[in-house]
């Protein structure tokens, strides 16, 4: 008994080991396949086609309108046509037509590239091994050589202003002058220096001034107060509808003035009239000869009791005499 108990102990352990071997095992192919983007347990339908050049990489999406609804599985080369042939895999749930033709296109210039179905309007489905008809997208060859070429310029170009960079400092570096790199960096610390000099300075000052310094900002925190009380008076003293009533009489001003320079009223008839002006310098003439006649001949109007009237007479220069 006790040596088929240790037999049925030997076997049990054994039995345990593989198990945990090919479960190791297992696990390993699993995750291998995963890591490749293979799925063991997909239900996938597999199809088959081919391209004149190699321009793919397994697990490569294979989509639909832009969706994704399988991958590349493999990729080898067939010796006898010369052709790439590509087999992918597409979810059993898509259904498509046998007629459909599979596009190589650019995903981006970072992208890679993937494979599309062109799906054609009839009800014969693919199956799975089938094998389908196949394109390249128009200019992506063209649009692959254009972008390495331009890249390859701008690289080069890149390259050459790096030599002439780099050249340079080693002139700059060289250059034991006055303009030389060790001369420029003793008087950038120079300079440095002096900014210190400079910025002790001043905090030395700020310390010792520090109360003048808090003084003179008390002073102008009460100036800003008065400025602020002016500004609240002036809104106050609603300056606003002063300024509209000085504009008012200005404009009433400029109305006056325009009827003045129009003639209109007394003053724009004195200024435009001409007879009425020189009606008015006639009666002051005579106003005036009437006053200078009062002036030498006051008898003449203010005589009681003399009954002789002394009669008027011009002088050659105008003038009125007796």
């Amino acid at each position: 008994m006790r040596i088929k108990t240790q037999i049925t102990l030997k076997i049990s352990r054994e039995i345990k080991t593989a198990i945990l071997v090919i479960g190791a095992i297992a696990l390993f192919l699993f995750g291998f396949s995963y890591l490749k983007g293979q799925d063991l347990f997909s239900s996938n339908n597999v199809f088959y086609t081919e391209f004149d050049y190699n321009a793919l990489t397994p697990s490569a999406p294979v989509t639909i309108k832009g969706n994704k609804v399988g991958k590349v599985e493999a990729i080898t080369y067939d010796f006898e046509t010369g052709k790439t042939r590509v087999a992918f895999s597409v979810d059993n749930r898509f259904k498509f037509s046998k007629n459909s033709v599979i596009r190589l296109y650019e995903l981006g210039l970072m992208g890679g590239n993937a494979i599309t179905i062109i799906p054609a309007q009839d009800s014969e489905f693919a199956q799975n091994k089938d094998f389908l008809k196949s394109e390249v997208e128009e200019g992506l060859v063209k649009n692959l050589t254009s972008n390495f070429s331009g890249l390859s310029t701008g690289l080069d170009a890149t390259l050459k202003k790096a030599d002439t960079l780099l050249t340079g400092l080693n002139v700059l570096v060289k250059d034991d002058s006055e303009k030389g790199l060790k001369n420029a960096v003793a008087e950038l610390n120079k300079t440095l220096k002096s900014f210190r000099g400079l910025s002790n300075s001043i905090n030395d000052l700020i310390a010792k001034d520090n109360s003048k310094l808090n003084k003179m900002l008390s002073e102008f925190e009460g100036t800003a107060k008065s400025f602020k009380g002016l500004s609240d008076s002036l809104q106050q003293a609603n300056l606003g509808q002063t300024v509209a009533s000085l504009d008012k009489t200005l404009n009433k001003l400029n109305g006056v003035l325009s009827g003045i320079e129009e003639g209109k009223g007394t003053i724009g008839k004195l200024m435009k009239d001409e007879k009425l002006y020189n009606n008015f310098e006639s009666a002051a003439k005579e106003l005036e000869e009437l006053l200078q006649d009062i002036k030498l001949h006051p008898k003449r109007y203010f005589r009681i009791l003399s009954k002789k009237e002394i009669p008027y007479e011009k002088s050659t220069t105008g003038e009125l005499k007796q």
